[in-house]
């Protein structure tokens, strides 16, 4: 009889334990942002600040070692993107890279050591893509990162591979259909707090053409907003992963009197920025380099690891709590004039002239191929350093298919050549699209191509 009384008071306080160990224990950190009353609170464990902050700090730059001397593009073979720096600035640069991604295994990782020329290791051809993937963040999307910037350090923070990225989720196996959809629910995933909601909340928003983010409309159901209470699921779980990412509460975006409204604190507009980055970086730089990948480093989904918001964040409100390397490393800053034999820069608007490169694409295909973004990013520092210069942009395609989907297609590559263009730093009125009197070549490779002309 005793012990049953014993269980019985036992009982409460062990329920009691449990419930409270999914809570943080005190002291808690508060930080009022807005007026006294409104709810305007920002809630910071200190244990898990403190235990963040060796991650986010920015390592010691190698001191520069200036400008002078032979570039280079003269010195080695195959160098595409920086070789109008010097022999010091580059060397500084790949020590300083390989310091910030693959500390252990060295230049090794990248390279072949008898032959640094050689591009056959796939690390390489990824390596260079993703310089030109920062110099595209931090020249043309400054609305999120702002004058701070970002390096290879900002993601890898010492590791091959970033510690936060993700791949598309399979489709749930429905078993022959005996089992409902779940729509991706009732499965705790980190990626959305180990809730109920559904997990894979990135490939919606973060990959290719978006879904709708907002699911709050300004008249009730049915007259104006169609969003649906599963739809709405999904974007909590991008907005649980954006808090956990920066280690925030909803209100440092969000206004209490209205989440809806964009009256509120500023943090919300370069949050939206942000996400139009990301999906940039994804669509545009890292889903295309799946093919150069080996299988190990691919998703279920055969997709290569892509970024969210805590690739950059991890955890801390700004990247490295507002630390800038980009002052350090200014060769991340845009793309950069391509390096001209005996060192001179071509004169502005004097030295380019004629054809400036043909772009080639696949059988059937408009999208820009690994081999070919070297060639525009080589026009695009071209044009850069030429201000003056304006180009045309002319479409073809080879005889395969009918007319009409030849002419479309011929018109969606000079619409990726544009895009690629832009998306390195040449401004949208020096680019002209031109159709040429003979859209439809042959069946040679050749007839397959986007030729960037000097415009006259």
């Amino acid at each position: 009889m005793m012990m049953r009384s014993l269980k019985a008071a036992l009982l409460p306080l062990l329920a009691g334990s449990l419930l409270l160990a999914g809570c943080e224990r005190p002291p808690v950190d508060s930080v009022q942002h807005g007026f006294r009353g409104t709810g305007m609170v920002q809630v910071y464990n200190p244990r898990t600040v403190a235990e963040q902050m060796p991650a986010n700090v920015a390592p010691v730059p190698l001191p520069s070692l200036g400008t002078d001397g032979p570039k280079a593009g003269e010195v080695y073979q195959n160098v595409k993107l920086l070789g109008s720096l010097s022999v010091n600035e580059f060397t500084r640069y790949m020590v300083s890279m390989t310091s910030w991604i693959a500390p252990a295994e060295g230049c090794a990782y990248c390279h072949d050591l008898n032959n640094l020329a050689d591009d056959s290791r796939y690390t390489k051809v990824v390596a260079r893509r993703m310089i030109e993937m920062t110099q595209n963040v931090n020249s043309q999307h400054k609305a999120h990162v702002l004058e701070t910037g970002v390096t290879c350090w900002t993601c890898h923070r010492g590791q091959a591979v970033p510690a936060n990225i993700w791949f598309t989720a399979p489709p749930q196996d429905l078993k022959a259909n005996f089992i409902g959809d779940k729509g991706q629910q009732n499965q705790p995933e980190k990626s959305v707090g180990l809730s109920s909601l559904p997990y894979d909340p990135f490939t919606p928003y973060l990959l290719g053409t978006p879904k709708p983010i907002r699911v709050i409309g300004p008249e009730a159901l049915p007259n104006g907003n169609r969003m649906s209470i599963k739809q709405a699921e999904f974007t909590y779980g991008l907005m649980m992963h954006m808090s956990d990412a920066l280690g925030v509460n909803c209100t440092y975006c969000h206004n209490t009197r209205s989440f809806a409204s964009w009256e509120g604190p500023p943090q919300r507009v370069n949050a939206w920025h942000g996400l139009n980055m990301v999906r940039d970086i994804n669509t545009n730089y890292i889903d295309p380099l799946k093919s150069a990948f080996p299988a190990n480093r691919l998703g279920p989904m055969g997709d290569a690891g892509k970024t969210n918001c805590a690739t950059c964040h991890q955890g801390a409100y700004k990247p490295m709590y507002g630390a800038s390397m980009i002052k350090d490393f200014p060769e991340l800053a845009g793309p950069l004039p391509p390096y001209v034999k005996g060192g001179v820069a071509p004169a502005p608007g004097a030295a380019l002239s004629g054809t400036l490169a043909k772009v080639m694409f696949a059988v059937g295909r408009s999208s820009i191929t690994n081999e070919s973004r070297a060639a525009i990013s080589s026009v695009a520092g071209a044009l850069v350093a030429n201000t003056a210069v304006k180009v045309d942009l002319s479409g073809f395609a080879d005889k395969t298919g009918n007319a009409d989907s030849n002419l479309e297609l011929a018109k969606q590559r000079a619409f990726a050549v544009r895009d690629a263009l832009k998306a390195a730093g040449v401004a949208d009125d020096r680019i002209n699209l031109k159709k040429p009197e003979f859209v439809v070549g042959g069946a040679t490779a050749d007839a397959r191509r986007v030729e960037i002309n000097v415009a006259q």
